[in-house]
């Protein structure tokens, strides 16, 4: 049997494919995916609608694929404050609220004590 002809068997090389150093071995989805999230990749480009020389709207898309890591070592970490997606922020927003009302409270129950004194002292 020639290697052209042989059935593939699992595990073993593919027609086409010989197992030489000369040669670069094809990589698979999950390599090419690790190497993107390590390095990072940015795609970027504009968009223009012209009428009569006039624009009338301009699209700039800008994409960053990259891990978290890789994108905080570059400053980027908007998402650490927005509050749709960090928990963190959503805490922070909730102790300010929870520390507001507290406050407003205690400012309620001073207005009730000094009126019930008011009162007390009127009669």
């Amino acid at each position: 049997m020639t290697e052209q002809s042989r059935p593939l068997a699992s595990g073993g090389p593919r027609p086409g494919y010989e197992l030489s150093s000369d040669r670069p071995q094809p990589a698979n989805l999950a390599d090419i995916l690790e190497r993107v999230l390590d390095k990072g990749i940015v795609i970027a480009g504009d968009i223009k609608v012209n009428l009569l020389d006039i624009e009338l709207l301009t699209i700039k898309i800008r994409l960053l694929v990259a891990s978290v890591d890789k994108a905080k070592e570059m400053g980027i970490d908007w998402w650490e404050n927005d509050p749709m997606l960090s928990t963190r922020r959503r805490d922070q927003e909730l102790e300010d609220e929870n520390r507001e009302l507290k406050r407003q409270l205690e400012e309620q129950n001073r207005e009730l004590q000094r009126r019930l004194e008011q009162l007390e002292a009127g009669s």
